[in-house]
This record gives C-alpha cells, structure tokens and sequence, in this order.
C-alpha cells in the first residue's frame, strides 16, 4: 500500500470535462511502474477538490486508487505552505528561503492525520503500509497510534540535511517522531542516514546503534538505511532506440538540462557556467548550444515566480551577449516535454549538464544515460546530488563553482570517444543492474527482514554519553520512583524495589561523592516507609514535603490552606470513581486514578474529575493514567530540585555539582524544563510523547543499568 502527497495522476477540468494527467515528479516515475507490476492501493491527492456530481474517470491503473478530498484552504497552507515554502528549502539546505508559520503546521498536522485515517480505511492486517516524502511525515505515527500492529516504512525522495539545519525547524522533533513510528525510514544516500541519526540522538535522546543503523525508540526498534534509487530503464532505452531525431540536435552538438522549474536545481548557475564557457573558450561559439529545458512548476509559490523572471532575463543576457545572425546561445523551453521526443534529446545530446544546487537523488541523470544507446555522451553531474555519490563515472562539479563548471563542460565537449565510451558503459551497467525494480525489491526485503535486537546498555554507551558531562568532583542524581526506579503496576502498594534496584541505589549514595534524591508523586511518609534508607533525600508530593540528611526540611507555607479541602474533594471524587477507577488521597494532593477502567469508558470519568478538580481551585495535572489534583501554588518537581540543589551546594550550585534527573512522568517534565542545559536528563518508557528531556531510556531495567554505573564509576 502507497501513501503519498500525489496520486500517479491529476485531475484537470477541461471543456471535455474531468480528465487524467500523468503527473510529473520523480516520486511517481519511480513508483508507479511499481504498482503497475504488482498491484496494491495507492492513496493520494489528486491535484483538485471534485465539485457534486462530478467523478474520477476511468483509467488503466492495474492497481486500486484511494483519494484525499482537499480545500482551496488546506492546498494554500499544507502544499503551498508547509510542504513547498517550509520543508522544501530547509530540506535542501538552503534554510534563508525557507518560512515558519505555526497555521501552516497546524493545516499540515491534519491533514496528515486524514491521509493516515484513509490508509487505516483502506489497509488490510498484514499490508505493508509504505508512506512516501516530506508531504507526509507525520501521517506514520498516527497510523501507528490507532493501529499499533501496522507493518509501516518510509521512504524521502528528497535530502535530509544535516543537524545545524533541521533544528531550525521549530517543529524538528514533532517530524522525527511521526518518522520514527515506522518500521524502516529508508533514504537515498548514506549521508542522508548519517544526518537522520544524528538528529534523532541529538533532538530525542535517543540510543542509537550507527554500525547497524539501528535505533531504540521506547520499546521499538527502527531500522533506517540508504536505498539509492533508479528508475524504469529499460523502458527509457526502448524508447530512446524507437524516437525519431529531433531538429534540435541537427544543427550544433547540444548541452542538455532537464529540470523542473526549481531554485534547487540551479539553472542560473547552469546558464552562468555556459556563458563562462563561451567566453574562456570561444571554439565553442557557434558550435555548441545550451537546451535548457524546464518544465513548470508551483508557478503559484512567489519563489518560483520570482526565479522563472530571474532565468527569462539572463538567457536574455547571455545570447544578447553571445548570439549572432544564425546561432543562439542557449535556446530556453519553458514547457513539458512529450516522453518520446525527450528520449530522442536525451540520446543525441553530447553533454547533459545535470547540475542540481541540491538533490535527493535526480533521476535525469539516470534517464540520460539510459537512452545512450548510441554514440556516447558525457554526463556532468553535480557533487550535491544524491546520485554524485553512486554515478561515480560521471565528471563531478560543484554547482556554485561556475568556473570549475565551465572546465568540465570543455573537458565533456573534448574528450575522445574511447573515454567517453568507457565512462557511459559504465554507468549504463550499473543503472540497468540498480533499476526501480531492484530499489523496491531491496527496500521492501528490508522491510520485511525481522528486526534485529538492540545489544543491551553498557557502560560504552553511559561514558559515551557522561563522560563529557561528570567533570565536576561531585554528583547530584534524582530519581522518580514509580516507572522509574521500579515497573508501573495495578496499585502503588504493590510496587516493591527490587533487591538489585535496592543495592544500586544504596551503593551511589553511600559514595561521598553522590548525594542520591527521590523525586515522587507519593507522599512523603510513603516514600520513606518504602525505602527505609535514611541517607536519601525525599521530596514527597511533587516536592512539596522534602526532607533529607543535614537537616534538610522543608514544607510549602501554603499547604496550610489546602488541609481540609483535599479531604471535600476525594469525598467528592469517590462519588465518580468507578468501574474500576480509585481515589488516592495523599495529604495536600490527591490522584484519581484510572488504569483499571476500559479504554472505552475513560472519557467522561476523566473529564467529570477533572471539572471536579478545578472546580475545587486545585489544579488538574496529567499523570500515568491518572490525574493529579495539586494545589495551584506555583511549585513542580522542578521548583523542588532547585530547593535541594540551592539548599545543598548554595546559589552557584551548577558550578559546584553535576546533575542528573530520571523520570518517566508528565510530572517530571517540570523538573526537565527546568534543568535544561544545566543537567543530564533522561525520561524513561515509550518514545510517542515530546520530551524535554536530553535522553531516553527505553524502561526500568535501564534506569538500573544507568544508576549501577553510576555506583562503580
């Protein structure tokens, strides 16, 4: 099953009414000879909102379609905004073109979510869900959200660049995580593998296996790799063989360029490097023209706009400059090119300039050596394409060098026919072995392939993540107790440290130079009578109640207002609690707790608490399956570990001591923000929720791995 932004075809009205158009793109050039082959259902766009009355007409697809339906609204912030004027530059790179507007995320956000819940309509138990580009990052994990067993991949057509730049995004991690509900997250090139994992261990925290491109996401685990891409290439050369010469290539030896209309194919560049050929070697004037072709693309978007009078005026330049009685320069179509009549200029052009600014793959390079069928020509590709890294035969520029650009060009225009010979058999063997069919069966064999098992924290990967951090003599850890330090159960009562949770615990703070704390939910009684260990600090109720060794004490001045209230509340929360939830009253907080209710019943239980809650002027905080009824009086988890730390090591306390906080909680998020950038983070359990947390630790028995390292450092 596909998913992506596009169907193979669009919709146009015409005064003969609804008619399919193959649309353009290398996405559908390289799937849909796929689908046509195998079969399956292919969910997307197709190009126009359908008016009553009117339908999809009939085509031969061989393979079931599924439409998304989109507003004027919705194409103008979703594809015009987020997709085009948002992920499309930053994705490139070229992050100054690039706009961040929170409506045009929020459009992109659901519309993703209708392009999931088409898929889900659609989907059969045991299909392979294969979602496709930057259109639709977040659709995986909503898949993922309502149907957990889903076989899902991912495929980007496009770069992925490197941390510096993703993180500009200010919705960087929100796309991270959609990918990461898939199984496989595949990509053209290693570099762009590189760039994902970096960002992903960088912005989640999250453990990273780099050798078998692995990573630990919760209690999953994602395979990510690189699956060059290629295209159709037996069809190209069929049609290369069978198209009649075109008039074009009569005339003078041609320099070909085939792109869309884009500011990251680099076509001023293309044309600047020309007319610096003409000008460092003027053999070539009157002999040789640039045919740039470019065909139109978002004419709506004011980039494209801008750069299509930008081209329109230096072709001007550059033949005004250069051009005489009978021969022109460059000649410029701005136009789609029928199929059979581009395999002819693909196979008479001496040089195809293929010059992208930035690529993910470029499939012209590969469709123009695959209608060389005969007499060779010579390929000049850009370094900053995704093919640059596989078409290694072919002579490599920099783009926005225009002269070293130029030089190629003359080396292309020069070279003897046993090199250029030598050179294109080469890359013809190569893209007829790494065809379409040989991407889709190397990826989908991936896809398929169990999934290996992530070899177990050790204390490689805690020095790899604190030895950089623990440059201080001393050490401040806080732990969450319930899902952190021990597993999440039916009742807090029966939530016992294990002897080996026990041993590690008691062995770092017996060090003189670790100062061990226990951030909880629970009261403070609770904790201590659990723990007994008298050498830990407590910090009770979200920490309003601390207590610790050298006289650390401490109790809110407010909770004195809230002594009788929290008993009115639980009586009042008792009356709602049932089939299944329960009320635990914890001296100046409460948690209504709803584990054991159905997954169907939970709503009104949680909404009447909640009004309950606020009603009674407490605040209601999201815990584990439960809502937590505090007082509103400004103090959090983080609010306590400030209290301990300037208690403990005074106001300069971050140059005295280093800390780490592990927690698994929404509440725990407070103590996070909080210790952003002066602490060592970790939230524990499943990966689906933002965290401001530095890292990640997949469940309790890493919490333990990381606190026994601690005690043997």
């Amino acid at each position: 099953m596909v998913a992506s932004n596009r169907l193979p075809f669009t919709l146009q009205r015409t005064a003969r009414g609804i008619e399919r158009r193959h649309s353009p793109g290398g996405l559908v050039s390289a799937l849909e000879p796929v689908l046509r082959a195998r079969g399956g259902t292919w969910v997307g766009w197709p190009g126009m909102e359908l008016r009553a009355g009117e339908s999809i007409p009939d085509g031969e697809t061989h393979y079931d379609v599924a439409t998304i339906s989109l507003s004027e609204s919705e194409v103008s912030r979703y594809y015009h905004g987020f997709c085009n004027r948002t992920l499309w530059p930053l994705l490139h790179s070229m992050p100054g073109l690039a706009r961040f507007e929170a409506r045009d995320f929020e459009t992109y956000a659901r519309v993703n979510d209708r392009f999931a819940d088409a898929v889900l309509e659609t989907a059969g138990p045991d299909d392979l869900v294969w979602v496709h580009d930057y259109q639709l990052a977040l659709s995986p994990a909503r898949i993922r959200q309502r149907a957990p067993d889903t076989r899902l991949a991912y495929f980007l057509h496009i770069p992925f660049p490197p941390y510096d730049i993703f993180r500009l995004l200010p919705w960087d991690r929100e796309l991270l995580l959609g990918l990461l509900a898939c199984d496989l997250v595949g990509f053209h090139v290693p570099g762009y593998v590189d760039n994902f994992l970096n960002c992903v261990e960088q912005r989640l925290g999250a453990r990273v296996d780099r050798q078998r491109q692995l990573i630990e996401h919760g209690d999953r685990m994602v395979r990510v790799g690189a699956f060059p891409i290629g295209i159709e290439y037996e069809h190209f050369e069929q049609r290369a063989r069978e198209a009649p010469a075109q008039p074009e290539t009569q005339r003078e030896r041609v320099v070909l360029g085939v792109d869309r209309l884009d500011y990251t194919k680099g076509i001023p560049e293309r044309i600047s490097a020309f007319a610096r050929l003409l000008e460092r070697y003027p053999e070539h004037r009157e002999r040789v023209v640039l045919l740039q072709v470019a065909v139109p693309s978002r004419s709506q978007v004011a980039e494209y706009k801008q750069l299509k009078r930008e081209i329109d005026e230096l072709v001007g330049r550059v033949n005004g400059r250069f051009a005489t009685a009978s021969w022109s320069p460059i000649r410029y179509l701005y136009r789609s090119i029928d199929p059979t009549r581009l395999a002819a200029l693909y196979r008479d052009a001496h040089v195809a300039l293929v010059s992208p600014l930035r690529d993910g793959m470029n499939l012209v390079a590969k469709e123009f050596v695959a209608c060389q069928t005969e007499s060779p020509g010579v390929l000049v590709l850009s370094r900053l394409a995704g093919a640059g890294e596989t078409m290694r035969e072919a002579l490599l520029v920099n783009p926005y060098n225009v002269d070293e650009t130029a030089e190629a060009l003359h080396r292309a225009l020069k070279m003897d026919e046993t090199e250029r010979r030598s050179r294109m058999e080469a890359l013809r063997a190569r893209e007829l072995r790494d065809n379409v069919q040989a991407w889709v069966g190397s990826f989908l064999e991936s896809a398929e392939a169990s999934m290996p098992v992530l070899a177990p924290l050790s204390d490689t990967d805690f020095h790899g993540w604190l030895d950089a951090y623990l440059t201080r003599p001393h050490l401040a850890l806080f732990l969450d107790y319930d899902g952190t330090l021990t597993e999440l159960v039916g009742h807090p009562s029966e939530a016992r440290l294990s002897p080996a949770a026990r041993q590690a615990v008691t062995t770092c703070s017996s060090r003189p130079d670790t100062d061990v704390a226990i951030v909880t939910g629970r009261a403070l009684a609770d904790i201590q009578t659990l723990l007994k260990a008298p050498e830990l600090t407590y910090a009770g109720n979200h920490g309003l109640e601390i207590q610790g060794p050298d006289g650390l004490d401490f109790r809110h001045d407010d909770l004195v207002h809230y002594a009788q209230r929290t008993d009115t509340l639980a009586r009042a929360l008792e009356e709602v609690a049932r089939d299944g939830a329960w009320v635990e009253p914890k001296g100046p907080t409460l948690t209504f707790h709803y584990r054991a209710v159905a997954a169907d019943a939970r709503e009104p239980l949680i909404e009447r608490a909640r009004e309950l809650i606020t009603g009674a002027g407490y605040q209601a905080r999201a815990a584990h399956e439960a809502l937590e009824a505090r007082p509103p009086i400004g103090w959090d988890k983080g609010r306590a570990v400030l209290h301990v730390l300037r208690s403990r090591y005074g106001p300069a306390w971050s140059e005295r001591v280093r800390v780490l906080y592990v927690g698994d909680d929404e509440t725990d998020e407070d103590a996070f923000r909080f210790l952003a950038g002066l602490a060592m983070t970790f939230r524990v359990g499943p990966a689906h929720t933002l965290t401001a947390a530095s890292h990640r630790l997949a469940g309790v028995g890493a919490v333990l791995s990381l606190v026994d390292f601690l005690a043997r450092r």
